[in-house]
């Protein structure tokens, strides 16, 4: 399989490691260096594109993508308020979307377990519910693209929060997330509900970046021949 990788940071490049020990053949590595080169790529000379850049970049690059008939798995967060309009162009170009805030595979069995507990725990009112979640210091945005997601899983069994908020923004109409950013932490993620009794949390803690390499290469292997708007559950089954 031709493989495009929009974007050469750590995950990109975790990402080629992977793929070249599958026997996939990578065509391209940009980076914002050499971003004016994604003009040469098309449904011709690649098979799938594979996009973790910045947030004010994600959604040009994805669009490319989609009107140029490339298959494109988008694990960039950040720019989450244009995802509608990225949908519409998949829809629009008869084009093949995947899109993940983390391609995790414990991730996203962790959002799974999330929405469950968060439907059980709203009937317990006394339990305050919070998210929190720490990255490593070159993490552009916050809170994390899976912080929000796990947010909208909670926001889902919680109709009296007015959406999320950081947690200096936070007001008791919000759920509050806790951004933290420190030194060589991939990524954790917890969500605690809590009295002044007891607490109970569900928790993900990333060891290494291949559990999220290795996700986002399932799907690029999965998306080509597949139309729409996909993302992990479809990928998992869940």
């Amino acid at each position: 399989m031709k493989i495009l990788l929009i974007g050469y940071g750590k995950m990109g490049k975790t990402i080629e490691e992977l793929a070249l020990a599958k026997g996939h053949e990578i065509v391209g590595k940009l980076t914002h260096e050499n971003a004016g080169q994604l003009s040469g790529f098309n449904s011709t000379n690649t098979d799938v594109a594979i996009e973790f850049t910045h947030p004010e970049a994600a959604f040009d690059n994805i669009s490319y993508c989609l009107k140029n008939g490339i298959p494109v798995v988008s694990g960039s967060t950040g720019w989450q308020n244009r995802f509608a309009e990225a949908s519409e162009s998949c829809k629009e170009n008869n084009g093949s979307f995947f899109y993940a805030s983390n391609f995790s595979i414990g991730v996203n069995l962790f959002f799974h377990f999330n929405e469950y507990i968060a439907s059980r725990m709203q009937q317990y009112p006394d339990y305050a519910v919070q998210i929190k979640e720490i990255h490593h210091l070159q993490k552009v945005d916050k809170p994390s693209g899976t912080a929000i997601t796990a947010a909208e899983g909670i926001l889902k069994s919680y109709p009296e929060l007015n959406g999320w908020a950081l947690e200096e923004n936070a007001t008791d109409e919000k759920l509050p997330i806790i951004s933290e950013r420190l030194e060589n932490v991939i990524g954790t993620h917890v969500v605690r509900y809590a009295t002044a009794i007891d607490e109970i949390e569900l928790s993900h803690v990333a060891h290494s970046r291949t559990g999220f390499a290795s996700g986002a290469l399932m799907a690029a292997e999965w998306l080509p021949g597949r139309k729409g708007v996909f993302g992990m559950k479809d990928l998992l089954n869940l």
